[in-house]
């Protein structure tokens, strides 16, 4: 068994440069082409820091409460002398961007290519399009201080389980996680709290990163307190 194990853990090993003879065609220009986003991504971000990522609802539109909200927290945060970075689309993404692009902060984007309503919002730049939603997350998580959450559905609810999930299994740093109109979560952390923890899913510490904000100003606090500044390996 072991000496089984030892053979699978060697195929890293033997990946030198060059593609596995047994490998087709498609998957390796599959694998060019996720090596070419997250180069491109990591390229486009190294030297922009220090950030904060904000997540949010595609669907939100500008009379709505939460995109002035939005906008309120973008200019907040460039005022404060972070890089805003978002998913780059429309909504809370647009909002955020051009809240922090109007306050000449820097507004950045890791958009995503799907079939439908994501197309880059004009107030980023930097921006990038990608087609892999794994890249992505990486790309808005890897280079930043704190992670901000505005009220979103199924891909805002998939981007915070994520993190959550890597600050506890320690694969990043435990950065504040923010979630701003705690009314919104209020249901969400009421069934976590009174499913998981009660019935020995999750730890009491493993919802430590989470912080609560109801407005901007909340939120800024917190970011100052308790953000960490990435730092290069």
């Amino acid at each position: 068994m072991q000496d089984e194990l030892k053979g699978k853990g060697d195929i890293f090993s033997q990946v030198n440069g060059d593609f596995p003879s047994t490998l087709s065609e498609a998957d390796k220009t599959s694998l060019r082409n996720i090596f070419r986003e997250f180069l491109t991504g990591f390229s486009m971000m190294v030297d922009k820091g220090p950030f904060v990522t904000v997540f949010g609802s595609s669907k939100i539109t500008p009379e709505k409460y939460e995109y002035k909200l939005g906008m309120e927290l973008g200019s907040g945060l460039a005022k404060l002398g972070y890089s805003v970075l978002t998913g780059g689309g429309p909504g809370l993404m647009e909002a955020v961007n051009k809240g922090a692009h109007d306050a000449r902060g820097r507004s950045m984007g890791i958009n995503i290519s799907i079939p439908s309503e994501q197309e880059a919002n004009p107030y980023t730049d930097p921006s990038i399009t990608i087609k892999h939603f794994f890249v992505r997350k990486v790309l808005l998580l890897k280079y930043s201080s704190a992670y901000i959450f505005l009220p979103g559905g199924f891909g805002t609810l998939d981007e915070l389980f994520e993190t959550i999930t890597l600050v506890q299994t320690q694969k990043i740093k435990p950065l504040p996680i923010i979630l701003m109109r705690s009314e919104f979560w209020s249901g969400l952390m009421e069934w976590i709290r009174g499913r998981l923890l009660v019935e020995g899913l999750i730890l009491a510490e493993d919802v430590n990163s989470l912080y609560f904000a109801d407005t901007v100003e909340d939120a800024i606090e917190i970011v100052k307190s308790k953000a960490v500044l990435y730092e290069k390996p």
